[in-house]
C-alpha cells in the first residue's frame, strides 16, 4: 500500500487540532507558571507545545474557522467548578488532539506521527504529575 498524502480537508483537521493542542498545553503551563510557580513542570510543558509547532503552509492555506460547524460553545465546555477541572479538560484536549495528528500523519510524515505520539506520552505522564499536586 502506498502512502497518500494529506487532502485539503485533512490539512484543516491537523490544523484545527495542532491549535487544539498547542491551545491545551498553554492553559495548563500558565496555570503552572503563574498560579504554582512551578519552574521544572511549566518548562516541561512549554517545551512539549515548542515540539508541536510545525511550519506548514498547507495548514493554514486550508484553514477555515468561519465555517465550522462546532463553532458554538457546547454548554459542557462552560462547567468547570474548579482549576483542577480545567486543567483535566485542557490535558484531554491535548491528548486527543495529539492522537488525531499522530494518526493522520501517519498518511504523509511519519516523522511528525511519531513526534506527536511522545507529546501525547509525554502529557499523559506530566497529567498524573499535576494532578497529584
Amino acid at each position: 500500500m502506498t502512502k497518500k498524502s494529506l487532502t485539503p480537508e485533512l490539512y484543516r483537521v491537523c490544523d484545527a487540532n495542532l491549535n487544539r493542542l498547542k491551545e491545551g498545553i498553554r492553559v495548563v503551563e500558565d496555570i503552572m507558571r503563574y498560579g504554582d510557580n512551578n519552574k521544572e513542570l511549566s518548562h516541561k510543558l512549554k517545551h512539549l507545545r515548542h515540539l508541536a509547532q510545525m511550519d506548514d503552509d498547507a495548514l493554514l492555506q486550508n484553514r477555515d474557522s468561519i465555517n465550522d460547524v462546532l463553532r458554538t460553545t457546547i454548554k459542557s465546555e462552560l462547567n468547570r467548578s474548579c482549576v483542577k477541572d480545567i486543567i483535566t479538560a485542557n490535558f484531554k484536549r491535548a491528548q486527543e488532539s495529539s492522537r488525531v495528528l499522530e494518526e493522520l500523519f501517519k498518511l504523509e510524515n511519519v516523522e511528525y506521527s511519531e513526534r506527536f505520539k511522545h507529546i501525547r506520552y509525554e502529557l499523559y505522564d506530566l497529567e498524573k504529575i499535576i494532578l497529584k499536586l
